[in-house]
């Protein structure tokens, strides 16, 4: 069984398992009916819309 003939140090850990928590940019898409950003499979807080009908009732001030 193989097994490692010194203890691997904290730095050494820490750098191969860099990648593992890495933030990602969210994902974002054009709103179909307004143009603007939005998360997919989400309602537009811009325009209230989701899969082209109102879902939401935006106030206008």
């Amino acid at each position: 069984m193989a097994v490692p003939k010194r203890k691997s140090s904290h730095a050494r850990k820490m750098k191969r398992r860099s990648n593992v928590w890495k933030l990602q940019a969210p994902a974002l898409s054009k709103c179909p009916e307004c143009g603007a950003w939005k998360a997919p499979h989400k309602v537009c807080t811009t325009c209230g819309k989701y899969n082209g009908r109102e879902v939401l009732v935006i106030a206008e001030d």
